[in-house]
């Protein structure tokens, strides 16, 4: 019997919406070579590989780009993982799980937010530094952010307002030149989008690790969601990452984590031929 392989799109309450992943769950732990070789074959965002530990409900994690790059935290395909976890059987749904990835522990659990199921990843904070901007990355972007500044292996930009977040079209070839992973550009919404529920939007690239623009960034919003939270004045801020597919994240701040929100819907189930 070959591996079992999983898809599903993540912060999003229905198919071909948010961002999608692949979820492996392995009896025992796999060659690196043979998982990066698995998510250049699915060529999705990302690919999950889980493997599980003797404790009940608790797993290792490690995440892999199309480019068979390994990423050090990745939210979508954890809230994916959690989702093929409950749902393919592996976990009973009411058991909280425990990730133990190379950002350190990792935690979700299942939530009913406005009579609504969601999953939330208890996740670190990644606050920001303040960083100059440089000519580099203004004309990548094609735009003068506000702000910049970095946190982990990114970079966070505020730009002017949400329509030119939205229409925004970046240099993908110039900002592969910037020594980051990603660049996250961010404004608070406007007012017609703060009545639909949402606080701020966003969009993130990366193209130095194969993809132009992430449709859904778990990882970036838990710096977008501490950097909007202390401007707005607000403990819990749902945002809106306006890519083609769209998708909706709510951050909760609690000191130095945060509650990452999300939904997920799986799409396909497979077997991979040994």
């Amino acid at each position: 019997m070959g591996q079992q392989i999983v898809t599903a799109d993540a912060f999003a309450g229905k198919r071909f919406a948010g961002n999608p992943a692949a979820v492996c769950v392995l009896g025992s732990r796999a060659d690196e070579a043979w998982m990066k070789k698995v998510a250049m074959e699915m060529n999705l965002p990302e690919t999950a590989f889980l493997v599980p530990r003797a404790a009940e409900a608790s797993f290792d994690i490690r995440w892999f780009t199309p480019t068979g790059e390994e990423v050090a935290l990745c939210g979508h395909a954890t809230i994916a993982s959690s989702h093929v976890l409950w749902t393919e059987g592996h976990v009973k749904p009411s058991k909280k799980l425990t990730f133990h990835s190379k950002s350190g522990p990792l935690a979700a659990e299942r939530k009913r937010v406005d009579g609504e199921d969601w999953i939330e990843l208890d996740f670190p904070s990644l606050p920001d530094r303040p960083r100059r901007s440089d000519g580099v990355l203004k004309k990548a972007l094609g735009v003068s952010p506000r702000y910049v500044g970095s946190y982990g292996d990114d970079l966070i930009a505020e730009l002017e307002d949400e329509s030119t977040v939205r229409k925004l079209s970046p240099d993908y070839e110039l900002l592969k030149t910037l020594k980051v992973r990603g660049v996250a550009v961010t404004a608070e919404a406007s007012r017609a989008t703060k009545a639909e529920g949402y606080d701020c939007v966003s969009r993130f690239f990366a193209p130095g690790i194969g993809i132009n623009e992430d449709p859904v960034t778990g990882s970036a919003h838990c710096c977008i969601g501490p950097y909007w939270a202390e401007r707005l004045g607000k403990k819990t801020v749902v945002g809106y990452q306006a890519s083609a597919r769209g998708g909706v994240v709510r951050v909760r701040v609690d000191g130095d984590r945060v509650g990452l929100g999300g939904q997920a819907v799986t799409v396909l189930r497979g077997e991979m031929q040994s």
